[in-house]
């Protein structure tokens, strides 16, 4: 059982993160204790007990998972605990990445602390005793969390690390998911990875912020030598680039977190280049800290949904304060607002860089941070099915002055998450494909990739699969009915009582 966080990563220049607690000397004993009082709750609440999901037969023999989750971060985690207490136990979690490295936490972030409040919940389902803060207080105690301001993203993936060991979560690490095929015979989907191939009745795509469609690169970066650029969310270390001239376009979290990093490991300069020409300052995210949003954006029309994710998607969310007292600690730190890359050529003195205001600057290394665009073709898994998927703009036409290009190439998903095809009949694979990542956002809020709306997204997800798996067992489960002959009572008590006919 994972006790405490890895050492927190302090670089070697610049500002400090703020200072975090050891876990305490009985931390082992208290988390102990933890782990009993969880398995008790579940006890208390395993109601009701029985199987009811049908398992499923295959030609070949080959086993058949109810559900495969394909991402094993907290929203697979936390959709794979909502089956359980669905008593939905035939599933499988798999994830490309090595246990203890999945998603942004250990891996390519480098913010210092999370942005949700400390106090959000969401992979507990409403268990107290799974709660973060519970792990938390056992691990470093209730003074250490009155003190702390926001989740060290090091220490959210250690409580993480104990949610899944807590509930013996099945994952396979290091399966890399390639092909999501459909056997129409069997009515199944087949799944074809690095570990080989998996059959389904269901797939929730719980495979976070890209797992939509991929990180941007503009063309002539991407068509430098592979050694003189990097993604922002590629997980490599910064101290690579100690002595060099770094150039970053993109001003979001991931860019400003990065850039912040490159510099306390000590390159040389570093100029953050941004399209505005003014930081955004408010946080439209903080809206939607509302039960009321996050349980009922779905509930809105199309017209709602849409003009609430277009005002969204313009606002912008701004860097985190932390990220930008960390850049500007640095004289040889340099804000280029107003402006984005249009070229780039090697020459014997660097990366010749030209910028669309007309100035150009001379760098060694770039680094890409211009967020992600959601795109299904651009998914591997997704290239047998993707041209069958909706997409907002073949289901809603807005209104010409709300027209919203990165909105319209989101898919238009059912209730229950599922894709929904384009044609009718079509792709009935679709209906078994459920988009638990960030291409949710329109169609169902901010539910699957986001701490903030997990409470709520998870519901429809939870209430489509055992609704579709209620209805295509519903005869069995009749003809139990009509045939239920367990004996309960025993009416030969009457019998023997004298003056009894």
């Amino acid at each position: 059982m994972q006790a405490c966080a890895a050492p927190l990563s302090r670089g070697g220049l610049g500002l400090a993160p703020p200072p975090h607690p050891d876990p305490l000397p009985d931390a082992p004993r208290r988390l102990a204790a933890l782990v009993a009082r969880v398995r008790h709750d579940l006890e208390i609440l395993d109601y009701p007990r029985g199987e009811w999901v049908q398992p499923r037969q295959h030609p070949s023999g080959q086993h058949v998972w109810d559900v495969v989750i394909v991402g094993a971060g907290q929203g697979g985690l936390a959709a794979w605990f909502g089956l359980w207490r669905e008593r939905i136990r035939n599933v499988l979690v798999v994830d490309q990445a090595p246990r203890g490295r999945e998603g942004p936490w250990v891996t390519y972030s480098r913010m210092w602390t999370l942005r949700s409040p400390k106090h959000v919940t969401g992979p507990d389902l409403g268990i107290p005793s799974l709660a973060p803060r519970a792990w938390y207080e056992a691990t470093y105690g209730e003074v250490a969390w009155d003190a702390l301001d926001k989740w060290p993203r090091e220490v959210w993936q250690a409580y993480l690390d104990w949610y899944r060991d807590t509930l013996d979560v099945p994952v396979r690490n290091l399966w890399r998911l390639d092909r999501i095929g459909w056997d129409a015979a069997a009515g199944l989907l087949e799944l074809d990875g690095s570990g080989g191939r998996l059959l389904a009745r269901k797939v929730i795509l719980a495979n976070g912020i890209e797992g939509s469609g991929a990180w941007r690169c503009p063309r002539f970066v991407a068509a430098l030598p592979r050694e003189r650029w990097h993604l922002c969310s590629e997980d490599f270390d910064s101290a690579l680039l100690r002595g060099r001239r770094v150039a970053v376009l993109g001003a979001g979290a991931t860019a400003w977190d990065r850039a912040a990093d490159v510099l306390e490991h000590g390159a040389a300069s570093l100029v953050l280049t941004m399209r505005r020409r003014r930081l955004p300052y408010a946080n439209p995210f903080r809206t939607f800290e509302k039960a009321g949003y996050l349980r009922h954006f779905a509930s809105m029309d199309d017209a709602a949904r849409w003009r609430w994710m277009t005002v969204t998607f313009d606002f912008g969310q701004p860097p985190t304060q932390d990220s930008l007292n960390r850049c500007a600690a640095f004289p040889n730190f340099t804000l280029h607002r107003g402006a984005t890359w249009t070229g780039a050529a090697l020459t014997a003195e660097g990366i010749a860089l030209q910028f669309s205001d007309g100035s150009t600057r001379v760098v060694d290394h770039l680094l890409v941070g211009t967020g992600f665009e959601v795109d299904l073709s651009l998914r591997p898994e997704l290239r047998e099915v993707h041209h069958h998927i909706a997409l907002w703009r073949d289901v809603y036409a807005p209104p010409a002055d709300q027209a919203h290009e990165v909105c319209a190439g989101y898919p238009y998903l059912n209730p229950d998450l599922s894709f929904r095809e384009r044609t009718p009949g079509a792709c009935p694979a679709l209906a078994e494909i459920h988009c638990f990542n960030y291409g949710a956002s329109v169609s169902n809020g901010f539910s699957g990739a986001s701490l903030t709306g997990m409470k709520y997204g998870i519901e429809p997800l939870l209430w489509g699969i055992t609704r579709s798996f209620w209805m295509a067992d519903e005869p069995t489960h009749f003809q139990e009915l009509a045939t239920w002959d367990a004996v309960e009572i025993d009416p030969s008590v009457l019998e023997r009582r004298s003056g009894v006919g």
